[in-house]
C-alpha cells in the first residue's frame, strides 16, 4: 500500500526532500564560484574524499550497511558502479570548471537539456518508442544546440558535455542493483583510491590548496556535504512523489544557475543564447504537458 501512495502521490514530506534538493543545486554555483581559483581537479578530489564520511555516517545511521558489503562483494555490481562512477566525476569535472571559467550559462543550458536527452538515449538503447510531442522536443533542443554552434563556430562543449555525462550516468544507474544512498556510497567509495592519490601527489609537490588557508580549507571540507547532501535528499525525495512532478521540479535548479549567471557572475546572455534558450524551454513545455497529462490520468 505504502509503495502505491508513493508511486501515484505527492507527498508533502517528498515534495519538501525533493525542492530542497534542487534547490540546494540551483544555490551550488555560488559555492563553486568561492573555489574558482583552485584546479577543477582538485575540487572534484575533494568532492570525493569528504562525501565518503557523510554517506557512510548516513548509512550507518539508518543501518543500511549490508547492501553495501554485498556489493562490495559482486564483481558484476562493482563494474557497472566502476562505470556510473567515472561518468559522475566527469560531470563534476565539467561543471566545476564551467562555473570558474565563467560558462554557467552553458552548465544550466545542459541541465535543460538533459531530460530530452534522456528520452532520446531511451528510444536509441531500449528501443523505447517515443511519441509526436517527443520527436518535436528533441529535434528542436537539437536544432537549438545547431543555433549555438553556428554562432560560436564551435559545439557548447560544456552543455553537451554535462548532457552526455548526466544522461548515460542515469542511464547505468538504472542497471545498479542497490539503493540509491549506497549505490552513491559506492562509487564514492571506488573513486576514493585516486582522489586520495591525487591529493597525495599535490601534498607532496606543494601545489595543494588544502591547508594554504583557513577559508580554503573549510571550503574544500565543505565539498562533502554540498556533493552528497542533495544527492541523498534527492534520493529519497523521488520515492515519495509522482514522477510528472520530479520531470517539472528538475527545472529549478538550472533556472537558479542561469540566473547566477546572468544576475551574479555578470555573463553575457547574447544573441545565440536568446534564440537557443526559448527554443529548449518550448521543448521542454512541449515534452511535459503530455507526460503531465498521462501521469495525472492514472488512477490514484
Amino acid at each position: 500500500m505504502t509503495d502505491q501512495t508513493s508511486e501515484n502521490m505527492d507527498t508533502p514530506r517528498g515534495l519538501a526532500f525533493a525542492v530542497a534538493a534542487y534547490l540546494m543545486w540551483g544555490f551550488l554555483p555560488l559555492y563553486m564560484k568561492a573555489l574558482s581559483h583552485i584546479p577543477a581537479a582538485e575540487v572534484v578530489t575533494h568532492r570525493v574524499i569528504w562525501s565518503v564520511p557523510v554517506a557512510g555516517a548516513l548509512l550507518i545511521v539508518l543501518r543500511r550497511t549490508k547492501d553495501l558489503q554485498a556489493a562490495l562483494k559482486n564483481p558484476r555490481m562493482l563494474g557497472m558502479a566502476c562505470i556510473t562512477a567515472a561518468l559522475i566525476s566527469v560531470n563534476w569535472g565539467i561543471y566545476v570548471w564551467s562555473i570558474a571559467a565563467g560558462r554557467a550559462l552553458d552548465a544550466a543550458l545542459g541541465y535543460y537539456i538533459n531530460p530530452l536527452f534522456s528520452i532520446a538515449l531511451g528510444a536509441m538503447l531500449l528501443r523505447e518508442p517515443l511519441g509526436k510531442a517527443q520527436m518535436a522536443a528533441v529535434a528542436l533542443a537539437a536544432a537549438a544546440v545547431l543555433v549555438l554552434t553556428l554562432e560560436a563556430g564551435r559545439v557548447p562543449w560544456v552543455a553537451v558535455g554535462l548532457t552526455l555525462s548526466w544522461g548515460f550516468y542515469a542511464f547505468f544507474k538504472k542497471s545498479l542493483p542497490i539503493g540509491p544512498n549506497q549505490g552513491f556510497l559506492l562509487e564514492v567509495l571506488i573513486l576514493l583510491v585516486p582522489a586520495l592519490g591525487y591529493f597525495a601527489y599535490l601534498t607532496g609537490v606543494g601545489s595543494s590548496s588544502f591547508g594554504a588557508s583557513v577559508t580554503d580549507t573549510w571550503l574544500l571540507l565543505g565539498c562533502g556535504v554540498v556533493t552528497a547532501v542533495p544527492l541523498i535528499v534527492y534520493a529519497n525525495g523521488a520515492k515519495l512523489v509522482r514522477l510528472s512532478t520530479m520531470g517539472i521540479l528538475q527545472y529549478i535548479a538550472p533556472t537558479m544557475i542561469m540566473l547566477a549567471a546572468v544576475l551574479l557572475f555578470g555573463e553575457e546572455f547574447g544573441r545565440a543564447r536568446m534564440i537557443a534558450f526559448p527554443m529548449i524551454w518550448a521543448a521542454l513545455v512541449i515534452y511535459s504537458v503530455p507526460m503531465i497529462r498521462q501521469m495525472r490520468k492514472r488512477p490514484g
